[in-house]
């Protein structure tokens, strides 16, 4: 996973959103925003707005 610090928060990294970590989408709401994320142990909600910042490299089991 990569992105801009300048369009992420400070919160999301705090929260664990950094380079090499594993995001897992948990669950989305009913009309897609917003979007329930594991990432790295950490459970949070954010928008599909600041979803978009995300690149995410796609892992097959």
């Amino acid at each position: 996973m990569a992105f801009n610090l300048e369009t992420i928060p400070l919160k999301l990294i705090e929260m664990g959103c950094m380079e090499g970590h594993l995001v897992e989408l948990v669950q989305a709401a009913p009309f897609g925003d917003p979007l329930y994320l594991d990432m790295n142990g950490t459970h949070l909600a954010i928008r599909k707005e600041m979803a978009k910042e995300i690149i995410v490299e796609i892992i097959h089991n």
